[in-house]
């Protein structure tokens, strides 16, 4: 039996995984794909979490991330708001970050299962039992779920949020593009916005959320990006002299901010698969893996302090909820201002002559570095 199973090789998976294993615990990872391997992501990372990625070993300057300070929002009809980034953040690919962090943890002795997913979880007698698509069977003390925005494990674990299905979609393209590196810019267009910042390379991440109904009524993503997000003018520059790197963009479905459970059937759920922050607040990178963070700690703790279980689900749940329920709150609230186009207009013509509000939200999305 092994000490920990962690479910999805994400950031937070990643981290918790590299983690558990660098204090001596026995960990096997489980991922349906194989690095390395892009994901629809914005792809900046707030300096947050630098400390705590330094105390696992790794040093991301070797990888040439692009430092990000500043920060630009545009309404649909191009007005736009700058702001600095109190602590900035940087730029860099998942095609690139995971698959050194998957390198790292397999230095540590992480044991990787790859291109399997988990078919269903049982808990009995104080451990879990996990079934893989392979076939093979793993059976561990602690279980954690990283395995991100939505899977078919939600479905046999019954969580409330997978029972409605969620209107947006996510599409991700690298370019390269005449635009400063050290900026992000938030582009919002009708029922969406869209973000670019650099990452390593002298390469861009051009991402951005719709919905479906958009893509319905145009009928593909080239239609839908020439009728709608063109009409932003910064948008518009973008496609007009981008030179966009791959033939088909990344996209994914169903992507929900619904208000999630960060622990299930005795599961410590992490990153997006605990709760998501909205794109528009930029810092999902560093909230997943401040939660693998939280999740190795309580871990450690459950094996060294009497195996605790109902001690473990308390502390971990309330260690997340004192880190995340109010950024996560504040960012579905701020949603709300974007992707209807008078509501967008109205906040950044406002927010533009309010500086304190601006960096009242930062921060209010933001950690402090760990």
């Amino acid at each position: 039996m092994t000490d920990v199973a962690v479910v999805g090789g994400g950031l937070a998976g990643l981290v918790s995984a590299l983690a558990l294993a660098r204090a001596g615990r026995t960990v096997v990872l489980i991922e349906k794909k194989v690095y390395p391997f892009h994901r629809v992501c914005g792809e900046y990372v707030s300096n947050e979490v630098l400390p705590w990625l330094r105390s696992l070993g790794a040093d991301l300057a070797a990888l040439q991330p692009a430092a990000i300070s500043r920060f630009m929002l545009s309404s649909p009809t191009g007005s736009a708001l700058h702001a600095t980034l109190d602590l900035g953040g940087f730029g860099i690919s998942r095609y690139t970050l995971d698959n050194y962090l998957y390198q790292l943890a397999q230095q540590q002795g992480v044991r990787f299962m790859l291109q399997q997913t988990v078919q269903e979880v049982t808990f009995a007698d104080d451990a879990f039992e996990l079934q893989l698509s392979g076939g093979n069977t793993i059976k561990a003390r602690v279980v954690l779920g990283a395995y991100g925005k939505r899977s078919n494990l939600d479905r046999q674990l019954n969580r409330s949020f997978f029972q409605a299905r969620s209107p947006y979609i996510g599409v991700k393209y690298h370019v390269k593009y005449d635009f400063p590196q050290d900026l992000i810019a938030l582009h919002n267009f009708k029922d969406g916005y869209a973000g670019i910042s650099a990452i390593e390379d002298g390469r861009y991440c051009f991402c951005y959320l719709t919905t479906r109904q958009n893509l319905k009524k145009h009928g593909s993503i080239p239609r839908m990006e020439q009728a709608i997000l063109c009409c932003n003018p910064h948008l518009r520059r973008i496609f007009e002299e981008a030179a966009f790197l791959y033939k088909q963009p990344e996209v994914i479905n169903e992507i929900s901010f619904a208000t999630k459970t960060c622990i299930e059937n005795h599961m410590l759920m992490c990153g997006d698969a605990a709760g998501m922050i909205t794109p528009l607040c930029g810092n999902g990178m560093a909230m997943a893996m401040h939660s693998g963070k939280i999740a190795a700690e309580q871990v450690l703790h459950y094996f060294d302090n009497g195996h605790s279980r109902q001690q473990l689900e308390e502390n971990y749940s309330r260690a997340w909820r004192l880190q995340f329920e109010n950024r996560l709150r504040v960012g579905r609230t701020v949603q709300q201002l974007f992707g209807n186009t008078m509501l967008s207009e109205m906040a950044v013509g406002c927010l533009k002559f309010l500086p304190p509000v601006v960096r009242l939200i930062m921060r209010q999305t933001h950690g402090q570095p760990f």
